[in-house]
């Protein structure tokens, strides 16, 4: 048996690396043998207590029990709101996405903008705080939305939400957060960029090149007409589609200007982030393993590990 306090760092350590790497460290540099499977057993039993706990901090702060202040008594730093989703293999089930969010505060640093070809102060993400589930955007909702609430998102003055173009990303960000600004990912809107480009000119990867370089300024300014006009002259629907659906959240050089993030790194590093620990070579979890798994690597990457054991214990 293990004291309460070397089954945490146990367990702690199994969420940082796999299992049998843990045990290595373990017996390495704290003189503790300690096989795969004991750690295993450990990371299962308290990371379903730790699974309990989390489910019911975000019943305590569903949506229909939180009651907001008035405006009045809004605070005024800046939040940022980020989702994503990744593959986890799960046996007999095959890949199954997982669901990150990440809640953050908004900081200005001074940095070159390539964009603007100028030192700007450009918004970054701080203090950064994980939720991620593996399941339907139902079930994610709740565990974005306490999130949230710990994060003191609801009570903010000023909020955005950046992603990419994934409908239910959209869905779940005006139901949970309607007076955030929306803003689709830079890089993303690029990737459509181009590939609108090759559509445009199939056979001339010169004149892509070239009407690519083009819109993208337009990309950036808002001037989102300019890209969607040759598109549908040309019925590629397809591409234009994309612009015309989300122009609104294409504003970048107003998004930029009034301080907000216009690139989801937050989120895509949480999801880099996750799937080292739960995609790598040959690996294959059991579903309840996965979940908890995840509630406590989402805890390590948020630093919240210590206090939600704390709770539990």
């Amino acid at each position: 048996m293990y004291s309460p306090e070397r089954a945490k760092d146990i367990v702690w350590l199994s969420g940082l690396v796999t299992y049998e790497q843990a045990s290595k460290i373990l017996e390495r540099i704290g003189r503790l043998p300690t096989p795969p499977a004991s750690i295993w057993r450990l990371s299962q039993a308290y990371g379903e207590r730790l699974q309990e706990q989390v489910a019911h901090q975000a019943e305590l702060v569903s949506v229909e029990r939180v009651v907001l202040p008035t405006c009045k008594q809004d605070h005024g730093q800046r939040k940022g709101i980020s989702m994503d989703g990744g593959m986890v293999h799960i046996r007999d089930e095959g890949w199954k996405e997982l669901k990150v969010g990440t809640v953050f505060n908004i900081e200005m640093h001074l940095e070159f903008d390539d964009e603007a070809d100028e030192w700007a102060e450009i918004a970054h993400g701080a203090n950064v705080e994980y939720a991620a589930v593996l399941g339907t955007p139902e079930e994610f909702a709740p565990a974005l939305w306490a999130t949230a609430v710990n994060h003191d998102v609801p009570e903010a003055e000023e909020s955005s939400v950046t992603a990419d173009g994934a409908s239910w990303i959209w869905n779940l960000a005006t139901d949970l957060f309607p007076d955030s600004q929306q803003i689709i990912d830079w890089y993303h809107a690029c990737e459509h960029l181009a590939a609108a480009a090759h559509a445009l000119y199939p056979e001339d990867e010169t004149a892509a090149d070239k009407w690519y370089d083009k819109r993208k300024d337009d990309l950036y300014q808002g001037d989102i007409h300019r890209i969607t006009q040759p598109l549908d002259h040309s019925e590629l629907f397809a591409h234009s589609g994309y612009f015309h659906n989300h122009q609104r959240r294409m504003q970048y050089h107003q998004f930029r200007d009034e301080g907000y993030p216009i690139g989801s790194g937050t989120v895509e590093s949480g999801i880099k982030q996750f799937k080292w620990r739960l995609s790598g070579p040959g690996m294959r979890w059991s579903r309840d393993g996965a979940e908890r798994m995840i509630v406590i690597r989402s805890a390590i990457l948020s630093n919240t590990f210590d206090d939600l054991w704390q709770a539990v214990a």
